[in-house]
């Protein structure tokens, strides 16, 4: 099975970067449990990543797999949010009700 694929473009250890970290793991320790892999990339260690590929502002977060890719930028506190935002409520229904997509 394929695996979501994130990337959170953080800011050093700022409160927000930190806070940000925090609530994707919560979500995708929750919800995905070991189906997905987080690349973190520090934009003031490799502002070059950053400026590639176009982030003005952090923390954003990028899924990268599976399409559409998706942009979210904040904190990420908003749990219900990111969950639709990311496109993980379908796979969520598919835990609770399995055979979800045949219903």
């Amino acid at each position: 099975m394929n695996k979501f694929r994130f990337k959170l473009y953080i800011t050093g250890r700022s409160p927000r970067s930190e806070s940000a970290l925090i609530n994707l793991r919560k979500v995708c320790d929750e919800h995905l449990a070991s189906e997905y892999e987080l690349s973190i990339v520090d934009v003031l260690e490799q502002p070059g990543v950053a400026e590639q590929q176009k982030i003005i502002a952090t923390p954003t977060l990028v899924k990268e797999y599976p399409p559409p890719t998706r942009c979210i930028i904040g904190d990420l506190s908003d749990a219900s949010q990111l969950i639709i935002s990311l496109g993980l409520h379908g796979k969520i229904a598919e835990k609770v009700v399995p055979n979800a997509k045949e219903l």
